[in-house]
């Protein structure tokens, strides 16, 4: 086998979990392993985000500057109950993610199912985060679907996107402007129900949030997100 990221061989490695196994798929070298910065240790209680960056002034009650800001308004307070990220967004990362979503490199989305918890989705509704029509028609995949699909994960597409504009292309401040982005697709999959969304990327969290108010307005229980980056 070789890495998906790239190309080299991949070694597994051997021990008595795989003697006494079914052998699991390695779909990533050691060498770029080695270079996803995993997340550890505390994190904001509710974005995910490694607080160990962040000065003392900027972190209250557990939470990061940028989610206290979320949760002093009215009309966000509570919405996402919280996020878990895999990774940090590196520079080696930037780059996979780039190859995977805008140059059609659909394998890498294997890269990323061994680091997925164990029991991910259990007792929950998992959503994508949708793709506009013309960003679909563009990439030819969705690359949050795609991970899922390796992960063997299944998944409810309850959301459509109806704000087609490149989020990347945005500022900070123009991201925190946007407006409604979703409307409901599958109400019947949202009512009373404990749902997690999958993105990519969490970047100022107005995705993961506008996509939780339509669901929560919908009827559902709680909303919690996980995204590959951080």
């Amino acid at each position: 086998m070789i890495c998906v990221i790239c190309l080299a061989p991949v070694i597994p490695e051997f021990n008595w979990t795989y003697l006494f196994s079914k052998a699991p798929e390695c779909y990533l070298c050691a060498g770029c392993k080695e270079k996803l910065a995993v997340i550890k240790g505390e994190t904001c209680r509710i974005c995910g985000r490694s607080l160990q960056f962040l000065e003392s002034v900027h972190v209250k009650e557990g939470m990061c500057y940028d989610c206290q800001k979320w949760e002093d308004e009215e009309e966000w307070k509570g919405i996402l109950q919280s996020n878990q990220s895999l990774f940090l967004y590196n520079d080696f990362l930037k780059e996979t993610i780039a190859r995977f979503k805008y140059r059609g490199d659909y394998n890498i989305a294997a890269a990323f199912v061994s680091f997925l918890p164990k029991d991910f989705g259990k007792n929950k509704v998992v959503m994508p985060i949708p793709l506009s029509d013309e960003r679909l028609y563009e990439r030819g995949f969705n690359q949050v679907e795609a991970v899922l699909f390796y992960a063997k994960v299944p998944y409810v597409n309850g959301l459509v996107r109806i704000h087609s504009e490149k989020q990347s292309k945005k500022t900070r401040k123009q991201r925190l402007q946007i407006g409604n982005i979703f409307k409901i697709e599958q109400k019947e999959a949202v009512i009373a129900q404990d749902i997690i969304l999958v993105d990519d990327i969490y970047t100022t969290g107005a995705t993961l949030r506008n996509a939780a108010k339509v669901l929560k307005e919908a009827g559902a229980k709680s909303i919690t997100s996980f995204t590959i980056a951080r």
